[in-house]
């Protein structure tokens, strides 16, 4: 196995072109693939508009099993790449023994904290754009009940969950259905299974699922599509997934995460440290484009650019899972 992932790893950098020589940025990504259409895939394109601007090209490498994490990174770290930013939270163990030992090299984790120096720790406040989807999603119900497919049961997703209940229910859901898809890595690349989810919660009178579950939301969204309901997509735009079947989409800003890290690496600017981005910094939001806006009436859109205004204003605080597992709303 370790000859295998080495080899993939340096087919990867053979096909690149010659770095800048100040800069040799690497990116990780967690599994489901850089094409899941949601979470990686943000990352993804954040690191090409990076080479796009800079023309300063990157290696990268698809984890396909946890054994690979260490020894990847490991190797990316030897062989001077810098920054090295990891996608998922599920980095963190192999992060903090890596960056420990390399410490003349900048790292950076999307949705974990490391408390290490030389560690930039991007984690974002989903219940925020979550509960704007939620309101969207309440008032675009005939039902008044909406449905919430998560991925793997963790605290993450549940901030996605507890938010988006808060929204639904303060513009007038009755009911918020909501299921994990499981609790194993493999719940984020089941789109059989989320699409079954997303029919059941259907069949209970749910009229908009909204899935935070990575790969897994495409057969939710289809589902969705193919029941006569909508679907709301999360982490890039899914809008165009189902055109006209998606109600929106809540956007996780990885990419422009990975473009800052790539970015200031370049620039000689990196720092560590935690970065919490919510509404006020950017880091999250919901997708308006040509394919959903027939979806969203003008007094949908004033009730969500009310409720964004007062959140990042302060006036309206957006809670998650509190330590006892349980959402406020």
């Amino acid at each position: 196995m370790k000859r295998i992932v080495l080899g993939l790893l340096a087919a990867t950098a053979m096909v690149l072109p010659a770095f800048a020589a100040d800069v040799q940025p690497a990116i990780l990504y967690d599994l489901g693939g850089k094409f899941d259409k949601s979470f990686n895939e943000a990352a993804f394109h954040g690191a090409e508009k990076f080479k796009a601007e800079t023309g300063v090209a990157y290696v990268e490498f698809e984890v396909s099993n946890a054994s690979q994490r260490e020894q990847a990174l490991r190797r990316f770290a030897e062989d001077g790449r810098n920054p090295i930013v990891m996608a998922g939270f599920a980095w963190e163990d192999a992060l903090k023994k890596v960056a420990a030992e390399y410490t003349d090299l900048n790292f950076a984790i999307i949705d974990d904290a490391v408390d290490l120096p030389n560690v930039r720790s991007l984690v974002f406040k989903e219940n925020e754009g979550s509960y704007l989807v939620g309101i969207l999603a309440a008032m675009a119900s005939k039902s008044k009940k909406v449905g919430f497919v998560g991925g793997m049961d963790i605290p993450l997703i549940r901030k996605f969950e507890c938010g988006y209940v808060g929204g639904a229910k303060s513009a007038g859901a009755t009911d918020v259905i909501q299921n994990m898809t499981g609790d194993t890595p493999a719940a984020w690349n089941d789109p059989a299974k989320g699409g079954e989810i997303a029919k059941t919660q259907i069949d209970q009178g749910a009229d908009v699922v909204y899935a935070a579950a990575g790969g897994t939301g495409v057969g939710v969204l289809q589902a969705a599509a193919d029941a006569g309901k909508l679907g709301i997509g999360v982490d890039s735009n899914q809008n165009g997934l189902q055109p006209g079947k998606v109600l929106t989409s809540m956007m996780k800003r990885v990419d422009v995460a990975v473009y800052n890290a790539f970015m200031d690496g370049k620039n000689g600017t990196f720092k560590g440290g935690v970065q919490n981005l919510g509404l006020k910094e950017g880091g999250v939001d919901y997708a308006m484009d040509d394919n959903n806006k027939a979806l969203v009436t003008d007094e949908m859109k004033a009730a969500v650019e009310k409720a964004k205004a007062d959140i990042i204003a302060g006036k309206v605080e957006v809670h998650d899972y509190t330590a006892d597992n349980k959402c406020p709303y």
